[in-house]
């Protein structure tokens, strides 16, 4: 599986951006979806996960409420909606997939492919 990120950008704080990452391939409905971010100094952090049939998914608490994670599984395609941006959440952000049945989308582990990652900066 091949993944592209797409959609980062500058943007004012309470502003929105929605990041997209296509997948090659025709398996993509086996795999669990999640995006994780990487700020200048931190670690990466798992940010949001979609099952693989996109009935479920799971943020961390710090952008509950204000991210939304979705998928077109007819366009291979993953989506993270986020609205109400803060400075902190500037960061490059991956998205990733992980064979279904391990329950990454929730753990944010055992993801088997990368993408290259987008830049969000948010401006204060």
């Amino acid at each position: 599986v091949q993944l592209q990120a797409s959609g980062g950008g500058l943007v004012q704080a309470g502003g929105s951006l929605r990041l997209s990452c296509a997948a090659s391939g025709r398996t993509f409905v086996t795999y669990d979806m999640g995006w994780f971010r990487q700020a200048p100094g931190k670690e990466r952090e798992f940010v949001a996960g979609i099952r693989n049939d996109g009935d479920s998914a799971y943020y961390v608490d710090s952008v509950k409420g204000r991210f939304t994670i979705s998928r077109d599984n007819a366009k291979n395609t993953v989506y993270l909606q986020m609205d109400n941006l803060n400075p902190e959440d500037t960061a490059v952000y991956y998205c990733a997939a992980a064979l279904k049945g391990r329950i990454a989308y929730v753990t944010g582990r055992n993801y088997d492919y990368w993408g290259q990652g987008t830049l969000v900066t948010v401006s204060s």
